[in-house]
């Protein structure tokens, strides 16, 4: 009750806030009309990356691409991400509500994901290998396997299977959701292990601290064939920070944490015996924008947030409140995409005003690159599938509430949640 109250208290100080924001339904109708079209093409050009930056016959998204590829052209590289094939997935259901991309196209690219990915895609008591060849499936060398992007991966699928209702797509996203052995990878302890190597077994890390995997518990507790038993979902710690006026459950970890799940479940007006998860988002992303402010490294109320992204010397799991990394005074894009739900007036401003300072040079055919840094004459010539998913499963939601609407009426999700001891108010 504690944890429930101080995460009360930290939006009782934005009342406004709580009325607009938290509890309204879904706001595109209030948008002015260049801000739709602003987040509508944002979307179009992210749906466009998970449709082009998929092998046709196997549906693995590249796990990153060049911006600035001809129309059509399949980045040479070769490693898929099996979460980013779980937002590439999403992204079909939203291209083809929005009419971005041909029905029947879409529909085709979705069976054949789900068909290779029942088989042959190789798994371990059906959980996915976090990188693999995109045409081959095989696994890259020394890549574990991966409960957490499996868990992104079954988000897509049951998307998919809910927005469709496509007998076909509907078998065989049952069959891949069912067939996971979601106690194997708890490996007789109380919280889920970080993954599994062939060579060593399970890796020593564990999923016990409050992160993105909140999907992953849900998941395994709805879990019609291999459930795990709805008291796990109080064995991980939920540790609490504080940065200024903001109190909220977070570990020492990047901004994408308090998005993620938030992607597919619906945690609005819900509530478990420890926080309001939504809430407790909106005051990290709040949090996070003072943070930023407070590193007099060139951040403004129209150029901010950081999370896990490239920089220029590579990749790294930059961010803060505390600070993470080496930050420099570049920004992430998906950052501010991804909390739209959270803070979108912030949000949109910092976005639309990216695209006006600087899209010369940071947009290109999928929108946004990862990073970049103005003042070091610095653009990402890459974008990364996770990106590109968070940014646009979550400005989806907050026109239209189409992604939580689907997955949620998948009948194992909220009776996981009612499992796991949450309610409604």
């Amino acid at each position: 009750m504690q944890l429930v109250g101080g995460t009360l208290a930290s939006g009782v100080a934005f009342p406004a806030l709580l009325d607009e924001h938290l509890w309204a339904a879904p706001r595109s109708a209030q948008l002015d009309p260049d801000s739709e079209a602003f987040l509508d093409e944002m979307e179009r050009q992210a749906c466009l990356y998970f449709y082009e930056q998929a092998d046709p016959a196997t549906g693995q998204v590249l796990d990153r691409a060049n911006n600035h590829l001809p129309p059509g052209q399949l980045d040479p590289r070769f490693a898929s991400s099996i979460a980013a094939t779980g937002f590439g997935l999403t992204a079909l259901c939203i291209a083809d509500s929005r009419r971005y991309l041909p029905s029947d196209r879409i529909r085709r690219r979705v069976l054949a994901t789900l068909q290779f990915h029942l088989k042959p895609m190789p798994t371990e008591h059906g959980f996915y290998y976090h990188f693999n060849d995109v045409k081959t499936g095989l696994p890259l060398l020394n890549i574990e396997v991966s409960p957490i992007d499996t868990a992104i991966l079954l988000c897509g699928i049951l998307t998919c299977r809910a927005y469709f209702r496509d007998p076909k797509i509907t078998d065989l996203a049952t069959q891949i959701y069912n067939r996971v052995d979601w106690p194997w990878m708890l490996n007789n302890g109380k919280t889920f292990a970080l993954g599994w190597l062939p060579a060593t077994g399970f890796l020593t890390p564990r999923w016990d601290h409050y992160a993105e995997m909140m999907m992953m518990y849900l998941l395994a507790i709805g879990s019609p064939t291999h459930p795990i038993d709805p008291l796990f979902w109080k064995n991980f710690s939920r540790p609490r920070t504080r940065f200024e006026k903001f109190r909220y459950i977070s570990g020492p970890d990047p901004l994408f944490i308090h998005l993620y799940s938030h992607a597919w479940f619906d945690f609005r007006r819900k509530r478990d015996s420890y926080a309001d998860y939504f809430v407790n988002s909106v005051t990290a992303v709040r949090a996070h924008k003072a943070f930023c402010m407070s590193l007099n490294r060139g951040y403004t109320d129209d150029y901010w947030g950081v999370t896990a992204s490239d920089w220029m010397h590579g990749y790294t799991a930059w961010g803060g409140p505390p600070l993470m990394g080496p930050i420099d005074g570049t920004v992430v894009p998906c950052a501010t995409s991804g909390s739209m739900p959270f803070l979108p007036e912030d949000c949109l401003r910092v976005l639309r005003s990216l695209k006006d300072k600087f899209g010369q040079y940071a947009w290109g055919r999928y929108g946004p690159c990862d990073a970049f840094h103005p003042d070091l004459a610095w653009y990402d010539a890459d974008v990364l599938g996770i990106d590109q998913g968070i940014g646009l499963l979550m400005m989806e939601n907050f026109r239209s509430g189409f992604v939580w609407d689907h997955f949620m009426a998948n009948g194992e999700m909220p009776r996981a949640m009612k499992l796991a001891g949450f309610r409604n108010y």
